[in-house]
Formats: C-alpha cells, sequence, structure tokens
C-alpha cells in the first residue's frame, strides 16, 4: 500500500485533473493508496482526513451543494504559476533533507508531502546551511510547540502557555496567535495579549506548557485583523525586549562583506548612511545593548560598533574573557 503522503499527492493531483467534480467513491477507485478491503465507514472517515490534510496545505478543495462532489478552487489555491529549474528542484531537495534532519524542524509532514510534489532525477546540489536551535535549548519541545502554535494560529484558537522575560521573569499568558516567523534559526510567535489589548512578539524558546483551548475545536475563539502579515513583525534579535523597555540608538560602520550582504544582514531595518567609498553607517533602534553586542561578533567581520556605550562595553568585555579562556587553555 502506497505510504500517506503518496496518497495525499495522489488524491491532490486527481482532484486537480479532473473536469467535472468528483465523488468520494470515485477518489476511491482512481486513487492509489485507499485499501481494498477497507469497509466504508473506516474509507470515509481516512477521506475526510486527507481532505483537510489538503486544506491545511493550501488546496481550497470545495464541495457541491449536495455535499457528496469535490473539486479544486484553481483561482483561491493557485496564487501564480511556479516553475523549477533542475538546479533550483535539486537545492530545494538538499534543503528539504537538511529541515528534515533537524529536530527543531515543526512541520516534518508538510515537508514530506512538498518534497514529493518536486520533480525527480534532477542533479544533485550541494547541502545547504540552515539556522538550528542551540544545544541549550530542547529542540524537539520546540519544534512540538511551534506545530502547536501553527495549529492553534490556522484554527483561531486561543493560546496559554508559560512565559520567561527578558528579565528572567516568569508569568502565565493567554493569547490570540496571529502567526510565526523563523529568524536565525528561532522561532517567534506574533500574537494579541486579550488582556493588555496589545499585539506582541513571543520567542519560543522562553516558552513553556504550550496549550491550544480545546473546547469547540471548529469554532474560531478570534478574528484575525484583515491585512495582517507576519513579516511586518519580523525583526533582528536585539531588537526584542518587554513593550517597557527604553529602547537606544546603536551605530554601527559597515565594510567589506557587510556592505555586500547589507540587505540580508540587516533585514533592511534602520537608516543607511554614506560614510566614504565602501562604507555605510547604520542606525538602528535597540532593546538590548548585550544582544547586540553578541549579533556583531557573530556576523562580523565587516562590522564596527560605535554605540550606544553599554554595547560597546558588553562586546569588549566579552571578547577580552574569551582571550583569558583561550589563554588559560
Amino acid at each position: 500500500m502506497a505510504e500517506p503522503e503518496e496518497r495525499l499527492v495522489n488524491l491532490a493531483l486527481f482532484i486537480a485533473a479532473s473536469e467535472v467534480s468528483v465523488t468520494a467513491d470515485e477518489c476511491r477507485r482512481a486513487v492509489e493508496g485507499y485499501p481494498e478491503d477497507q469497509d466504508e465507514t473506516a474509507f470515509l472517515r481516512m477521506f475526510e482526513r486527507d481532505k483537510e490534510q489538503l486544506r491545511a496545505a493550501g488546496l481550497s478543495i470545495e464541495v457541491d451543494d449536495d455535499g457528496r462532489r469535490y473539486s479544486l478552487d484553481r483561482a483561491a489555491t493557485y496564487r501564480h504559476p511556479l516553475t523549477f529549474t533542475d538546479d533550483e528542484a535539486a537545492l530545494l531537495r538538499a534543503v528539504g533533507a537538511a529541515m528534515l534532519g533537524d529536530k527543531s524542524f515543526p512541520f516534518a509532514d508538510d515537508l514530506r508531502l512538498a518534497l514529493a510534489k518536486l520533480m525527480t532525477g534532477a542533479p544533485e546540489a550541494p547541502a545547504a546551511r540552515v539556522g538550528v536551535i542551540g544545544a541549550d535549548e530542547s529542540p524537539r519541545e520546540q519544534g512540538a510547540a511551534v506545530a502547536a502554535l501553527a495549529a492553534a494560529a490556522d484554527s483561531r484558537k486561543r493560546v496559554a502557555f508559560g512565559y520567561t522575560n527578558a528579565r528572567d521573569e516568569m508569568r502565565d499568558h493567554e493569547v490570540e496567535p496571529y502567526g510565526l516567523f523563523l529568524r536565525d534559526g528561532r522561532w517567534y510567535l506574533v500574537a494579541k495579549d486579550p488582556s493588555l489589548d496589545e499585539v506582541r512578539t513571543y520567542a519560543v524558546a522562553r516558552m513553556s506548557a504550550v496549550e491550544p483551548n480545546a473546547r469547540a475545536p471548529k469554532t474560531p475563539d478570534f478574528d484575525r485583523p484583515g491585512g495582517f502579515e507576519v513579516r511586518a513583525w519580523i525583526a533582528l534579535p536585539f531588537q526584542y525586549g518587554p513593550p517597557d523597555t527604553r529602547r537606544v540608538l546603536a551605530t554601527m560602520r559597515l565594510s567589506g562583506q557587510a556592505v555586500r550582504r547589507v540587505a540580508t544582514l540587516t533585514a533592511e531595518q534602520g537608516t543607511f548612511l554614506p560614510a566614504g567609498p565602501g562604507v555605510l553607517t547604520w542606525r538602528i533602534m535597540v532593546a538590548d545593548p548585550v544582544a547586540l553586542a553578541s549579533w556583531v561578533v557573530a556576523n562580523g567581520p565587516g562590522i564596527e560598533l560605535t554605540g550606544p556605550p553599554a554595547a560597546v562595553d558588553a562586546m569588549r568585555s566579552g571578547l577580552a574573557k574569551a582571550v583569558d579562556l583561550h589563554a588559560e587553555r
């Protein structure tokens, strides 16, 4: 019997290729993967689960008025045509394989389904470097938390969790999850705290005991704001902090490699001013000067931190400790 991922792909292709709407029984006969000796009740349960998984993956499957025939709404499913060269397909396969090997990646089943759709026979590509959660964190727990948060955001169910802030203070939260994003190998949740009537960003690594609301699972708990885009909330690691944190202006000189990769390096945050041939001055508001110092060290060379003093002192102190540590060895 075909693997579940293969059956889902086969079902998606059959519905998409049909010029007219199809019944569940027609899908059962035409799609490889449904057991021939399966009774009607068990098949219908499996078929309903498969349809829900395809919908969760982005396919808009419509049901006729009589509730018995199914078709694909192509306009709602495909935003624009998507094609890959052999090299692009091979690279996507390499990236996908790397992410499947990362225990912290929360969407392994969805990724396997996506990889199954890619063309086969493309030439091999070098493995891609992907961000991973640090060894001092718990990859499996965070992967499970992100999967639960993503499902809650998709079904618009509230989520409760414990959260430890940057001051090492822990308290319970119940929020309305709007969306998640990945930055430098770590996941963040954008959500509204109804008790404060504010939308905030939460680091998943700081969460514990993530528990979506299990009551009335098919009934949404809230409405997401119209036009919401999670990418508008993506920031650099040193820009996050409690809402009452006093932000300060940081200044850096970028040269060499840093200028050549400035868009990716800075996420196009802040302002940039020419400071000489091949040199830029970068100004950006910072919530955590110590995190900024760590970020500069991790992302150099070509980044010279000139302010604020707290960040410069933190970087010098950290580098001095590193030199002393290596000198002792």
